[in-house]
């Protein structure tokens, strides 16, 4: 039996599993439809969510979707059942199948950190060590993280760059994104390691990137799988977390 309420919290958590239910964009009136109150005892409560990142605008309306805010503090406790789980087992499939490494990448402020990784089943490859972090501009993965979220999301993630000084040019960051998003993933020439070409696919959930699947692609000699076709079992298997993220295994 409910002993105590807290109706300003409650008013919080019906919207916030409104919008996950419903899983699309959401007026303030449809809002207040669904969770049976009125505009006005909503929308301070909406402003607030926005304010501390739990609620963005959807690209170019007034509507309301989650971010990924509430699946990172889902990420950061111990027993993080989910995306590990669903992702792992594709991983290893997707390794087998490139004989490559592949590893999993989620936002954190303003870097991206690597969760998860499968080492290549073959003698050689090129892996990322689990912990390793570095600015969302500077990454391919966070490139396509930046690349599938909602216009208000990205522009919060990049205020957080400006704020730390991380330089960038955003006139070419926004071509990259656009061109990103349009094809779907992305494959570009690491930075730091020649000969290495990051391919990098995104992991959806709410219409949003909350990870970023990615192959550190070697150019080997004689290889038995090349680069489009690494690129096309990437794609399938982000497409596979996503699916089974979403709405559970078949």
């Amino acid at each position: 039996m409910q002993r105590y309420r807290a109706p300003a919290l409650e008013k919080g958590l019906d919207i916030l599993e409104l919008l996950a239910r419903r899983a699309v964009p959401m007026t303030l009136s449809e809002i207040a439809d669904g969770v049976g109150r009125s505009k006005s005892e909503l929308f301070r409560m909406l402003q607030v969510l926005e304010g501390r990142g739990y609620l963005a605008r959807a690209e170019g309306t007034e509507a309301y979707v989650l971010t990924n805010r509430l699946f990172l503090l889902g990420m950061e406790h111990p027993p993080n059942k989910g995306l590990l789980e669903v992702a792992l087992p594709i991983m290893h499939q997707l390794a087998g199948e490139i004989l490559e490494p592949c590893h999993l990448v989620i936002p954190s402020d303003e870097f991206i950190v690597v969760i998860a990784r499968v080492d290549p089943p073959s003698d050689l490859g090129f892996v990322v060590r689990i912990g390793h972090r570095r600015p969302l501009t500077q990454s391919t993965s966070g490139l396509v993280l930046l690349s599938f979220q909602s216009e208000s999301t990205r522009e919060r993630w990049l205020s957080i760059l400006d704020s730390k000084d991380i330089r960038y040019d955003r006139k070419q960051l926004l071509g990259k994104l656009k061109t990103i998003r349009a094809q779907g993933f992305a494959c570009i020439a690491s930075e730091l390691v020649a000969g290495v070409t990051d391919l990098s696919a995104p992991i959806m959930l709410h219409n949003a990137a909350v990870a970023a699947l990615t192959v550190p692609h070697v150019d080997r000699r004689a290889a038995k799988v090349g680069e489009k076709e690494s690129i096309k079992h990437l794609c399938a298997a982000a497409t596979r977390i996503t699916h089974d993220l979403s709405y559970g295994s078949a």
